[in-house]
């Protein structure tokens, strides 16, 4: 693997865990975005990483936004835009990312590292968590894709209101609208993330990345055009190994061992 400074990856039963660490807050600078990237890629091409986590290092922060040090150097026409389109690559990168993704959120999740919880699948939060897009509060509005998905998770009344006043909310303020999927006691986050990550590593990686294709692009889609492409991924994967060794293991009473493929 190449050697990064402010985000490494580890892997573990099935799983990677990706972990931003740029103290104090782990904001998002070129740097972590440059890494983060790269982990993404990486963990993407390892054919034994079925499920992926991504936290920040620390107590403080999963991630506090980005790195308001480097905006000044973007105050020149196209320069915050390329900043924005660099940002959006590599969230972009991270949610269609054919594995199931977990951000395991500990602290603040602000700015940038709301738009990073929400490029993942699933997000599971500390009680102490704060979450928000506070872009607001410096005359600017979220860059990094914040505008588009969080309307798509929490509806648009709400996204609005949030972007708004830029005012962060609870943990249990997000679960109630959806914006995170459980609260746990802050010393369970990452516990409670690797049983998920393990659980969803037990399953097949060839109806998993389906499931996740078919559900993003489907909400996209007219509700028919959608069910003809389930049907027709549903008739691609019954032709797989995996599928073939789940029903057969089912029918001799026992647990399958998929090989993903």
């Amino acid at each position: 693997m190449t050697q990064r400074t402010k985000v490494q990856w580890t892997k573990e039963e099935g799983y990677a865990v990706i972990t931003i660490d740029n103290p104090p807050l782990n904001v998002m600078s070129e740097a972590v975005a440059r890494e983060l990237g790269e982990c993404v890629e990486e963990v993407a091409a390892d054919g034994e990483v079925v499920a992926v986590i991504v936290t920040g290092a620390g107590t403080k922060a999963f991630m506090a936004g980005a790195d308001i040090k480097e905006f000044p150097s973007r105050m020149k026409p196209g320069a915050a835009g390329a900043m924005s389109r660099e940002l959006q690559k590599v969230l972009n990168r991270l949610d269609d990312l054919e594995k199931p993704t977990i951000a395991a959120i500990l602290g603040y999740a602000l700015g940038g590292g709301c738009e990073l919880a929400l490029a993942c699948d699933i997000r599971i939060a500390g009680k102490s968590a704060q979450l928000g897009l506070p872009e607001i509060k410096l005359g600017l509005f979220p860059g990094a894709g914040g505008t588009q998905r969080l309307p798509r998770l929490v509806g648009e009344a709400k996204a609005k209101e949030l972007m708004f006043t830029g005012d962060p909310i609870s943990a249990e303020e997000a679960l109630r609208i959806g914006l995170v999927n459980r609260v746990v006691p802050d010393d369970q986050v990452m516990e409670a993330a690797k049983d998920l990550a393990k659980t969803i590593a037990s399953r097949t990686l060839v109806s998993l990345s389906r499931i996740k294709r078919l559900v993003d692009q489907g909400l996209e889609r007219p509700l028919k055009e959608a069910l003809e492409y389930e049907a027709d991924l549903f008739d691609e994967v019954f032709q797989t190994e995996d599928v073939k060794e789940g029903v057969q293991a089912f029918l001799e009473k026992r647990a399958p061992k998929f090989k993903h493929r």
